[in-house]
């Protein structure tokens, strides 16, 4: 029976991309999305038109309700999830003073009470069945930090931890936990960036050049592979050498 993957936040950039990636392996792909119902459509049916399976679930996982319902959802139309990967995320660019009490909030609850959501629901069963394999995505600025996106920079530190600790308590049950770590990718949420803000990170990056969200997908895979069998607890962060 084919492999079932999870990937929070699959509608477009990152996600999309490593949702084909896991297709193009043989997976079958659960597409996870919060309010853009239609691209995960259009996702699923494309997948679909390339003879892979791959259906979409609605749910906002900083809502432990909406996210216990979709993993019975998904266990019923895909069977039971062997690999989760944690990439939905929120990003917001605002000076720490004048960050509000919801701003906080809204990014802990989606960038790190999410993949917390996500992993409590999905290892009870890993750890039934001694097998599995989880990938978070966190970020280089949870790694360095960046000014003006602190709390960014915080929830994507945490998700490291949390990433660092669950593989030490997983690592029994033979069960990987890993983390990517992306660098400045080209995805819509960098192009809120304006082309100096852009030009300037691409001349900071050694290799010249930004990320694809295919090369970020290429590490995720890697991780949920079985090459990565002995890596647990790790940071691989493909950020073209702009931070080393």
């Amino acid at each position: 029976m084919p492999k079932t993957v999870l990937v929070t936040g699959a509608s477009r950039g990152i996600g999309a991309a490593i949702a084909r990636r896991f297709a193009q392996e043989g997976y079958q792909v659960a597409l996870n999305f919060c309010q853009n119902q239609s691209a995960a459509q259009a996702l699923a049916g494309a997948l679909a038109a390339q003879g892979h399976k791959a259906l979409p679930f609605q749910a906002d996982v900083a809502d432990r309700a909406q996210v216990h319902n979709m993993m019975q959802r998904i266990e019923y139309h895909l069977g039971p999830v062997d690999v989760l990967v944690n990439n939905a995320g929120i990003a917001q660019q605002k000076l720490f003073c004048d960050l509000t009490a919801q701003d906080w909030q809204r990014m802990v609850a989606v960038n790190l009470t999410g993949p917390f959501n996500c992993c409590q629901e999905v290892l009870p069963g890993m750890i039934e069945r001694q097998c599995g394999k989880i990938v978070n995505l966190s970020s280089i600025w949870g790694l360095v930090g960046a000014s003006c996106e602190v709390h960014y920079s915080a929830v994507k530190a945490g998700v490291i931890g949390l990433t660092r600790a669950l593989a030490k308590e997983m690592g029994p049950s033979h069960i990987q936990v890993n983390c990517v770590a992306p660098g400045v990718v080209d995805t819509d949420m960098n192009a809120l960036l304006d082309e100096d803000t852009l030009s300037i990170l691409k001349d900071e990056t050694p290799l010249g050049m930004l990320g694809q969200p295919e090369d970020i997908a290429q590490a995720v895979y890697f991780l949920a592979s079985p090459a990565a069998d002995f890596i647990t607890g790790q940071v691989l962060s493909p950020n073209g050498g702009f931070v080393i």
